[in-house]
């Protein structure tokens, strides 16, 4: 069995731990421990059952269902804290997310496909989309930062229809994208996923019993809502005992609990010699965050009276900005190996230690 397979099948015990850790009261720290392990297994049974429906819908209908619930755990996580007011935490997430998959999930699987393999290839072509799209994604969370800061004084209305105007240009920008990647250019996102199924075509000898796995998809989603509930309950309580602010939170624990099912995936097949899929996970995912997920918050946010707005903290803005540029200039010319991971992996911990040694006071202005 798999290590996949093991943790997903392992770990679900702690769904009823962190259930009866709530319910007993044994303390916010052991409620936000355990319910964060049992959102793992959740995540990576989402991603499966979504994979597996996938495979019969075919390329077009697969496509979207993972443009869906590709990061339905985050969120979902990040709905739930939005709905309980942590609006900070909420937008931590978002550039927490996207610093992750561009140099966390993309460093590690640099560098153990590195280590087995001298050099790795992937389509620069498709690199060069997704980080012209990402450029684009962070214009739209540097503006209304940068509209802050030159101005003596703007009024919160104004920041919320901008960020309004600004979440319907991503939305309309991330359908544009489904339209060119599964429709009109769909044949340069087609070698990663053939090789995919050449590589496990052992695992796939029939096809996937669809009514199974359509079950699996919603009691996962409603399994990641329900435990979302609870570990968002304890987050604020636990971290403060722990000494972490809501910035480092948001930015770096949050993401490593929803994006669980990201790095197995972009990373195993890593491991197989498919960089090209493993880049697509990995810069795809953020393109979903930053084009779909964060303006959905904004919208959602201001329709049940949450003050959500893209007005990023600043540091936020330039971690976002570096993330993306050295994984654009990593990316570049389609090759990859250890080193290269190694430097993603530096850079992702140096920015992880200046968000925890990031003081608290002005950490968002809503």
């Amino acid at each position: 069995m798999s290590i996949k397979n093991l943790t997903s099948f392992g770990l679900l015990i702690f769904i009823p731990i962190s259930i009866a850790a709530e319910k007993l009261e044994w303390g916010a720290l052991v409620v936000f421990i355990t319910a964060a392990i049992a959102i793992v297994p959740l995540a990576i049974w989402l991603s499966t059952a979504t994979e597996e429906v996938a495979v019969v819908s075919g390329p077009s209908i697969g496509g979207l269902l993972n443009a869906v619930f590709g990061n339905a755990t985050e969120l979902i996580i990040a709905l739930v804290a939005l709905k309980e007011g942590l609006v900070d935490i909420v937008k931590a997430s978002i550039t927490g997310t996207i610093i992750s998959n561009l140099l966390l999930v993309m460093g590690l699987s640099m560098l153990l496909g590195g280590l087995r393999y001298k050099e790795q290839e992937f389509k620069p072509i498709v690199a060069r989309v997704n980080g012209s799209t990402m450029t684009l994604a962070v214009t739209a969370i540097v503006l209304p930062a940068t509209v802050i800061s030159t101005s003596q004084g703007v009024a919160p209305q104004a920041i919320s229809q901008l960020s309004a105007t600004v979440a319907i240009v991503l939305i309309a920008v991330y359908a544009l994208t489904l339209l060119f990647s599964l429709k009109t250019h769909s044949y340069l996102y087609e070698v990663g996923l053939v090789e995919l199924e050449a590589g496990e075509s052992g695992e796939h000898q029939e096809k996937p019993n669809l009514v199974l796995w359509i079950g699996v998809l919603l009691v996962a989603t409603i399994g990641v809502a329900f435990e979302s509930e609870i570990f968002v309950g304890a987050v604020e309580e636990a971290t403060a005992g722990l000494g972490l602010t809501p910035l480092f939170t948001g930015v770096i624990l949050l993401p490593l609990v929803g994006g669980a099912a990201e790095y197995v995936t972009a990373v195993r097949v890593a491991m197989k010699n498919n960089m090209d899929l493993s880049v697509s996970v990995a810069m795809g995912s953020s393109l979903l965050v930053a084009l779909l997920v964060a303006p959905l918050l904004v919208l959602v946010g201001q329709a049940i009276g949450q003050p959500m707005d893209l007005n990023f903290n600043l540091f936020e803005v330039v971690a976002v900005t570096i993330a993306v540029i050295i994984a654009n200039l990593i990316s570049l010319d389609g090759r990859s190996n250890w080193l290269e991971g190694v430097l993603l992996l530096a850079t992702y911990t140096v920015l992880g230690a200046a968000f925890y040694f990031h003081p608290p006071i002005g950490l968002a202005v809503n």
